[in-house]
């Protein structure tokens, strides 16, 4: 099963991915083997790389670890094939344009029977489910972006809490979405290490540093941070570090922004 990751702060935070720990995720010591993709905005637009190898031996990883790129969002997914070929169409996360901004969703389940939700004006490129899925999101919210004002928090999250509804009797239905300004995770069930398929899908964790940089140390990331009092909040399929990251309730949606849980 695939592994999410996002991070959203309220300061610019650099996010450098520890090759060593990412490719044992991406092909090593777990068979996330299909493909990887890191997304970060900057401004209303977003970088994204991706490729559908293995992360283990990606020589754009090391590029990326090579590089100090800042941002308040990022959103990351390690690939392990369901649904749809092993190709650059179908490896997350997946972005699209709407109103003035760039969108990103990252999904990790397998979802049966989203042909019964109508699309908008968007299309899948790929023939996964997840890219589907966020096709059929985009379809609900080109009401709310394509207005003469910014849709308000409350209409967002009513979009993206129906949409997750609408996905959990479907199959497992974690997923990451971001539009610039917003991050919004859902939780729902997951295949443990057990072999059973339940909750946690997705965990949270939320740290404050008052003035010194942060440096955050984690199982596949470490997050350097400067630029005064600073807010992080971290989503991952597994808690990637020691520290008390809460599992998300079956169903649970998060909204962040900038470092700060606001739903």
């Amino acid at each position: 099963m695939c592994e999410l990751f996002s991070l959203s702060a309220r300061h610019p935070a650099t996010v450098h991915l520890s090759f060593e720990e990412f490719s044992r995720h991406g092909g090593g010591t777990a068979h996330h083997a299909d493909g990887w993709g890191l997304g970060w905005y900057s401004g209303r637009r977003v970088l994204l790389l991706c490729e559908p190898t293995p992360a283990s031996n990606s020589a754009l990883v090391r590029f990326v670890l090579s590089q100090d790129r800042a941002s308040r969002t990022f959103v990351s997914h390690i690939r392990k094939a369901t649904q749809g070929k092993i190709c650059l169409e179908n490896t997350q996360p997946f972005r699209r344009a709407l109103g003035d901004r760039d969108h990103l969703f990252a999904h990790n389940g397998d979802l049966r029977g989203l042909e019964r939700f109508g699309l908008g004006f968007h299309r899948p490129i790929g023939d996964t489910d997840s890219e589907r899925a966020f096709t059929i999101l985009l379809g609900r919210l080109e009401p709310l972006w394509l207005a003469d004002e910014p849709p308000s928090l409350e209409a967002r999250a009513a979009v993206v809490a129906q949409f997750a509804a609408d996905l959990r009797p479907l199959g497992i239905a974690n997923f990451l979405y971001s539009d610039g300004e917003l991050l919004f995770a859902h939780g729902h069930q997951r295949t443990q290490l057990s072999g059973r398929v339940e909750p946690p899908g997705l965990h949270v964790l939320k740290r404050h540093c008052d003035d010194a940089p942060m440096e955050h140390g984690g199982l596949g990331y470490r997050i350097l941070t400067s630029g005064g009092a600073q807010d992080v909040v971290l989503f991952a399929s597994v808690p990637l570090s020691g520290e008390a990251w809460r599992p998300l309730r079956e169903g649970e949606l998060v909204v962040v922004r900038r470092g700060e849980i606001v739903g």
